[in-house]
């Protein structure tokens, strides 16, 4: 027996990757306690996500409903698979910037404390298995926006003749910035990930990802770009810009792409290993851009306004460069640009929210 222990289970990118592999012929073992309500409300309930999962893998699936914050609950669960566990996918956390700032204390023992207790885990009972960890662009904090940007008419850009044209590499540092608090938890995170690769020789990774979305992302006003604004432009509900004239630029990766990436690094491990992971120019937008995107798909205007006020320690401009992971492993590749996930959004959930 071959065991994926995915944190998140039931969450987009975690849900995207136990379907993935137990397609592969792994047995998956997903930890999640449907937090994203306490965060978001109701509304952001995972537990249809887990239901479909339950449905879809059967006995290939084993959900525990335990929070990553208890140790021992955590070492249990790696003690009782022991080496039968070869993968560990941690995207559980507390994801919101604006959220950790009213419940930092709970933000970071998620984000961080709840990161060293896997990766004390796995480095106790599973220290072959490969870590994958689910980091943020977050930890270099508002460094990006010191970058020279052009203002164009829907977007803003970076100046053609900076190196970072291509996007915004690995070495970008990630002192003397504000980070807000979710970035500094995820940041603690990150680097003992690194760390337990570094010094203890696990097989682990951190991918700093942009904009992760998909079908099965619960979107929410504090979390869920994408999707949250197509659920707005579908049931009318309004939306506010923050900032920036509405020409922010993200980019932006389907979840299907990322757990691709994944499945290249499980295939062919590194130890310590930092990547920036996002659409990068095949799949990137701005506000205003994916605004009119949405109206086009739903042939109905959104109900949006503006607020000058932006998000503290906000992106202006984020694009990663994906050329450090396509050196390492040159067959990964992405399918979908934002036009299609956004289709691929709606589709799969106009139904769902009607009848909310």
């Amino acid at each position: 027996m071959s065991v994926a222990v995915i944190t998140g289970s039931a969450g987009l990118i975690g849900s995207e990757a136990a379907m993935f592999f137990a397609q592969q012929g792994l047995d998956i073992v997903g930890i999640d306690n449907d937090m994203r309500s306490f965060f978001f409300g109701q509304e952001a309930s995972t537990d249809w996500n887990r239901c479909r999962l339950e449905t879809k893998l059967g006995k290939t699936y084993c959900h525990i409903n335990t929070d990553i914050r208890q140790e021992s609950a955590i070492a249990d669960i790696f003690r009782n698979y022991g080496d039968a566990i070869k993968l560990v996918i941690h995207t559980a956390a507390q994801p919101s910037h604006d959220w950790a700032a009213r419940a930092p204390q709970i933000d970071f023992t998620i984000n961080a404390n709840g990161t060293l207790n896997l990766l004390e885990a796995t480095r106790q009972f599973a220290p072959e298995a490969v870590f994958i960890f689910t980091s943020t662009n977050k930890v270099y904090g508002d460094t990006p926006n010191r970058l020279p940007l052009v203002e164009l008419d829907k977007r803003w850009e970076i100046d053609p003749t900076h190196p970072y044209q291509q996007g915004i590499p690995e070495n970008m540092s990630i002192d003397q910035t504000l980070h807000s608090l979710f970035g500094v938890s995820k940041t603690s995170a990150d680097v003992l990930v690194q760390e337990y690769g570094r010094y203890f020789g696990l097989k682990t990774v951190s991918f700093r990802g942009g904009c992760l979305t998909g079908p099965s992302h619960a979107g929410a006003e504090l979390h869920g770009f994408l999707a949250y604004l197509m659920q707005c432009a579908a049931t009318g509900k309004p939306y506010t810009v923050y900032g920036y004239k509405g020409k922010q630029v993200r980019d932006n990766i389907h979840s299907a792409d990322l757990i691709q990436a994944f499945d290249q690094v499980f295939k062919a491990p590194r130890s310590g290993e930092v990547y920036n992971i996002g659409g990068g120019r095949f799949s990137n937008c701005s506000m205003l851009e994916a605004i009119a995107l949405c109206e086009q798909i739903t042939g109905q205007q959104m109900a949006w306004s503006y607020s000058d006020t932006n998000r503290v320690g906000d992106h202006i401009w984020w694009i990663s460069d994906t050329q450090k992971f396509s050196q390492h492993y040159p067959h990964w590749q992405q399918n979908y640009d934002v036009a299609e996930i956004l289709q691929e959004i709606y589709t799969a959930n106009q139904a769902r929210w009607q009848q909310r």
